[in-house]
């Protein structure tokens, strides 16, 4: 909790993402638009959210559909590098996840000064993209050999695009993994991005994790944000602020600026 409350200070924040474009060597690569479009893109986003008052921003590769568990060092690099050149326009916490590879995640954590990322750091799932089996073991050794004690460690607990293995339930899938590898937050997810998280298990995580921050991840809605916040301790949220509520679109200030006039209400 103490990590958590350093990064993000606000009471119950709301974490908006910057959807960058999709990455050089990806099948959605806009070639033509390359780098520089890239930069504009994640510019634009940026300033709408920054304007709109979220309390953090997190820079993700989700148009680098289908996805990968060891993804190309390009798109890393990429990242890093459109990043780079926001470095000096972000005025809050940022935080950084590269689907769904936790090493290169972290690895982008500690090129760009990162304060928080999210991923998939354990459990055992069937998914789009196959047997999915992530090693949280091996993800924080990775963190404190780069020097990045201070990076707080966001932990999706239910996987987008999958389905667990593990027959336990989610709640007790949660507890343990705070018991075996003490996340900074634990995320509830829906099945897909853009979809919410089922209330009821929200509030059965929270309920075993009083003294973790327990956070919506997909799917929050302006017309849900005051119930979501009413028994989360934040939430993420992409989809709702794009033009048209649609995830692959850019940013829509408008409905940023509503989002966080609700959230605040709420709060």
């Amino acid at each position: 909790m103490q990590k958590f409350q350093a990064v993000f200070g606000a009471s119950k924040p709301v974490i908006a993402m910057v959807h960058l474009g999709a990455m050089p060597g990806t099948p959605l690569h806009d070639a033509e638009a390359g780098l520089e479009g890239l930069v504009a893109g994640a510019a634009a986003d940026l300033s709408a959210l920054q304007a709109a008052g979220v309390d953090a921003v997190m820079f993700g590769n989700e148009n680098d559909r289908p996805y990968e568990f060891a993804v190309d060092t390009a798109s890393t690099a990429t990242m890093a590098y459109v990043i780079g050149r926001l470095r000096g326009q972000i005025s809050m916490p940022f935080g950084v996840n590269v689907l769904w590879d936790p090493d290169s995640t972290i690895a982008l954590a500690a090129a760009t000064g990162a304060q928080f990322c999210r991923e998939i750091f354990t459990g055992t799932y069937a998914s789009d993209m196959g047997v999915w089996a992530p090693d949280a073991g091996r993800a924080l050794r990775y963190r404190k050999r780069l020097g990045c004690d201070d990076l707080a460690m966001l932990y999706n607990v239910s996987a987008e695009f999958a389905d667990s293995l593990d027959k336990r339930s989610l709640p007790d899938r949660a507890r343990s993994a705070v018991f075996s590898s003490v996340p900074d937050a634990v995320l509830v997810s829906g099945q897909i991005t853009g979809e919410a998280a089922r209330m009821e298990d929200l509030e059965a995580v929270k309920s075993v994790l009083p003294d973790t921050p327990v956070l919506a991840n997909t799917g929050v809605k302006h017309d849900t944000v005051a119930e979501v916040l009413r028994i989360a301790d934040g939430c993420i949220v992409g989809s709702s602020l794009k033009v048209d509520g649609h995830t692959w679109n850019a940013v829509d200030p408008d409905r940023a600026q509503d989002f966080m006039d609700r959230a605040r209400a709420a709060r």
